[in-house]
C-alpha cells in the first residue's frame, strides 16, 4: 500500500473513530454505566427541546368565529349540545403568553371542564401578538373588539375573565352591564393597591422611563422575551437551574418529560404586546390605580364599577405571588353587586395554577360551571317576569 493511501485510510479511521468514540466507550461501561450514558443523552436532547420548543396548540377543536385585529376569537361548541346556558366567553390572559393557556391539554382544559359542567357554548378570546401595526392599539381597541364579539354572540354573555384579561372584562362590565349576565374574575388584579406582590412592588419601584425605554426597544411593542426574562428573573434558581435539574432526574419518566415539554411550549414561547397597551397598563391600573379609584375612561366614558351589578365570582390561589388574594378580592367592595351574590373562592395553588392546574379543574371550575349555569336560569327568569 502507497504511502499516500495508508495516510488517507489513517485519516479516515481516525475521524471514524473520533464521531464513534461516545459508543464504543459506552459498549466498555458496565449497565449501570450506560444506562447512565443513556439518560446523559436523553437529558441533552431535552434540555435543547425545553429551551426552545415549538409553539403551543389548542388541545380541544374549535373553529375560529371571528378573526379581528387584535384576536380569533375560538368556539368550542361542541355538537351534540342543542341546550344550555348562553354563551361564556372566556377572556385570555393578554399578559405576554398565548392564550392557549385556557386549553391546555386534554384531561386538563379549562374549556374542556367548563363544557362538561353542563355549559353550551365556550369561546376564547385567542389574543395576537403584537405586530408592528399593531404597536399602537390601546386598551379601547381591546374592550372595543369585545364588543363586537360579544353583539356577534347574542348580545349577552356570561364573563369569564383570566388574569390580565379579569381587569379587562371587569372595565367591558362596567361599560356595557346590560350584556353581562355574571361575571367570573379568575387571578385578576382588579384593586392593584391591595396586597404586597411581586408585580405591585415592581410596578411601584421602577420609573415610568424604565418600562417606556423598553418599549421603545422593542420599536414600539412590548417584546415578549423581555418580559420572559422578568418573570424568569422574579425565581431565579426555578427558571435558570431547578427545571433542569429536575429534569435530570426525572429524564426516565415519560410522563413527565411529556408534561415538562408541553409546558415550556407555552412558556417560552412568549407573544408581543403593543407599546402603547403595555404602558397604558402599567401607569393607569398598575401605578394609578385608576380602575379602583373610578378615574378610568374607556371608550368616552369614565368607568364606575359600582354599575357591574351583576353575579359575581371571584376565584384567587393562596399561593399566587403575581396577583394576591387582595387585588382579586378587593373587587367585592368595589362592584354594585349585593353581597349576597358574590362568591369568593380561595384555592390552593399559584398563578397559572388557577387556570390549568389539574386540582383545581377538578375542584374548582367545575362549581364554577354550575354556577355560572344558575346565574343563567335567574337572569332567564327574570327576564321573562318583566316582559
Amino acid at each position: 500500500m502507497s504511502n499516500k493511501r495508508k495516510k488517507a485510510t489513517k485519516t479516515s479511521q481516525e475521524h471514524s473513530v473520533s464521531w464513534f468514540w461516545p459508543f464504543a466507550a459506552a459498549i466498555e461501561m458496565e449497565e449501570e454505566g450506560l444506562r447512565l450514558f443513556q439518560d446523559n443523552l436523553k437529558f441533552l436532547a431535552e434540555a435543547e427541546e425545553i429551551t426552545a420548543p415549538p409553539r403551543p396548540e389548542w388541545a380541544s377543536r374549535n373553529r375560529v368565529l371571528l378573526d379581528l385585529d387584535s384576536m380569533r376569537l375560538r368556539d368550542f361548541r361542541r355538537a351534540d349540545k342543542s341546550d344550555g346556558p348562553g354563551p361564556v366567553l372566556v377572556d385570555a390572559p393578554y399578559a405576554g403568553h398565548d392564550s392557549s393557556i385556557a386549553d391546555y391539554a386534554k384531561g386538563q382544559s379549562l374549556v374542556e371542564t367548563l363544557l362538561d359542567s353542563g355549559l353550551k357554548q365556550v369561546v376564547v378570546t385567542d389574543w395576537k401578538s403584537a405586530d408592528d401595526h399593531m404597536k399602537d392599539f390601546d386598551i379601547d381597541k381591546y374592550l372595543a373588539e369585545i364588543n363586537v364579539a360579544v353583539d356577534d354572540l347574542g348580545g349577552s354573555v356570561h364573563l369569564v375573565g383570566l388574569c390580565q384579561g379579569g381587569w379587562m372584562c371587569a372595565m367591558y362590565a362596567a361599560r356595557f352591564p346590560g350584556k353581562v349576565r355574571s361575571l367570573v374574575l379568575a387571578g385578576a388584579p382588579v384593586d392593584t393597591d391591595a396586597g404586597d406582590g411581586s408585580i405591585k412592588k415592581m410596578a411601584h419601584s421602577l420609573p415610568m422611563s424604565f418600562y417606556e425605554e423598553m418599549v421603545e426597544a422593542g420599536g414600539g411593542r412590548m417584546l415578549g422575551k423581555f418580559m420572559l426574562a422578568g418573570w424568569k428573573n422574579m425565581h431565579p434558581d426555578e427558571q435558570y437551574l431547578d427545571k433542569y435539574i429536575d429534569l435530570y432526574e426525572h429524564i426516565e419518566d415519560k410522563c413527565y418529560v411529556k408534561r415538562t415539554e408541553r409546558f415550556e411550549r407555552w412558556y417560552e414561547n412568549p407573544i408581543d404586546l403593543p407599546g402603547r397597551y403595555y404602558l397604558q397598563a402599567i401607569k393607569d391600573l398598575f401605578k394609578e390605580n385608576r380602575l379602583a379609584k373610578g378615574r378610568f375612561v374607556a371608550l368616552g366614558r369614565k368607568l364606575n364599577l359600582k354599575d357591574i351589578w351583576v353575579p359575581l365570582y371571584l376565584l384567587a390561589g393562596d399561593g399566587d405571588d403575581i396577583t394576591t388574594k387582595e387585588q382579586v378580592f378587593g373587587a367585592e367592595g368595589l362592584v354594585g353587586t349585593p353581597r349576597d351574590q358574590v362568591v369568593k373562592k380561595l384555592a390552593p395553588g399559584g398563578h397559572v395554577g388557577l387556570f390549568m392546574g389539574s386540582h383545581t379543574l377538578a375542584d374548582v371550575w367545575p362549581e364554577i360551571g354550575h354556577w355560572i349555569r344558575q346565574q343563567d336560569g335567574r337572569s332567564r327568569r327574570a327576564g321573562s317576569g318583566n316582559d
